[in-house]
């Protein structure tokens, strides 16, 4: 069974899922289910579901479960097309993961300009009735929205700035109450184990160089190939695909033919073709740029280390850095690693070093002559527009 099972003529009515997927289920064993199943987040950490549930459920006192479908990685519309055409799957997961936990509340952010999201899951809410138990929220389009205790802290009435831990969510979140902090892909796949069933699926966003960029439901292991035939074939020869997003790691042109993506792999659930027109040291500048602007500016990598890289990434692409950049982007970028109040600077630096080494031939000609004629091609990460969804065949 998929996720987006029935989603092919459209968003699925309370009717039509139910017909689709059948009625919610009722497992008293579901977080041993979910941990059997071997589950993990969908929204880029892949950490145990199981483990996180067990937490939160352990814990006294209330409990709320949120719903983070902020989706702070611009690469991806996945949760978005997730709740826009199967809100009813999303919430029957909620109210399953709910019930595990004992949770009374359930709070749903999802990202102010996913209007199709937003009202898909206010009309699923409103079919149900159960405006009472479930909070649908807009949240900022930022990239820090996504971090589970900057959301928090905005849901709060906060600055979105992430907090220091400990405490976990899952000790401590809304209200002071234990939170389970889950995306909307994971908690579609606890509501079909929690039906009894398994599907061993993943919800990704491809685009770049293919003719059909959209978001993808594709088996686990499937060949890297294969994803990008179901995406309406290549427009281009490549240079490489980058998996997993601005926190993700780059698959060489030599080795695309060869490379199979499992879930783990996937990370955030983004595939990104990048075609030979593009200036990878360009498009990899501007990512780090953009990272640069989307800190939270409370620590020193974020306030300091991260400016500090991207400028000296542009200059190197500029033709206009002085002797030893490389080697100080290497320096600067471990220096920065491990040591932040959140992990946009870890993902943001791993994204970077991939890149150096594998586009080295093409930073270091930037480094000695400047821009070259791809920079000036539209930019393939920056910014990728939103997506419809549907199975691959």
């Amino acid at each position: 069974m998929r996720l987006l099972a029935g989603t092919e003529s459209g968003p699925l009515s309370l009717e039509r899922h139910t017909a689709v997927h059948g009625p919610p289920g009722e497992r008293a064993d579901l977080i041993e289910a979910v941990e059997q199943f071997g589950l993990r987040g969908r929204g880029g950490a892949a950490f145990p579901t199981a483990v996180k549930m067990l937490a939160a459920a352990r814990h006294r006192g209330p409990r709320t479960v949120l719903v983070n479908a902020a989706e702070g990685e611009p690469l991806s519309a996945k949760d978005r097309v997730l709740c826009e055409l199967s809100p009813h799957l999303v919430l029957d997961g909620a109210l399953a993961a709910a019930r595990a936990i004992d949770a009374r509340q359930i709070v749903v952010a999802v990202r102010g300009d996913g209007v199709a999201a937003l009202d898909g899951l206010h009309r699923a809410v409103a079919e149900r009735g159960l405006g009472g138990r479930v909070r649908v929220v807009p949240v900022p389009v930022a990239y820090l929205a996504g971090q589970e205790s900057a959301l928090i802290n905005f849901l709060e009435g906060r600055q979105l700035k992430p907090s220091t831990v400990p405490p976990l969510p899952v000790e401590r979140g809304i209200g002071r109450r234990a939170t389970l902090v889950q995306n909307p892909e994971t908690l579609a796949h606890v509501a079909l184990i929690d039906r009894g069933v398994h599907s061993p699926t993943a919800l990704i966003t491809v685009g770049g160089a293919v003719r059909q960029a959209g978001v993808l439901e594709i088996a686990g292991g499937e060949p890297l190939t294969a994803i990008l035939d179901a995406a309406g074939g290549r427009t281009e020869p490549l240079q490489a695909v980058l998996v997993g997003g601005f926190h993700g790691g780059w698959i060489a042109d030599t080795e695309i033919a060869s490379a199979r993506l499992d879930v783990a792999a996937l990370r955030a659930g983004v595939i990104i073709a990048l075609g030979e027109s593009a200036c990878a040291p360009r498009e990899i500048a501007n990512v780090m740029a953009w990272l640069a602007g989307q800190v939270a500016g409370q620590c020193g990598p974020c306030a300091n280390g991260m400016p500090a890289i991207a400028s000296l990434l542009s200059q190197v692409v500029d033709g206009t850095s002085a002797p030893g950049a490389h080697a100080q982007l290497l320096r600067w970028s471990a220096d920065v690693s491990g040591r932040g109040a959140c992990h946009l600077p870890d993902g943001a630096v791993r994204f970077l070093a991939d890149g150096l080494e594998l586009f080295a031939a093409d930073f270091a000609q930037h480094a000695r002559n400047g821009p070259c004629r791809a920079c000036r091609s539209p930019s393939v990460l920056l910014p990728v527009p939103a997506a419809r969804g549907r199975a691959a065949a």
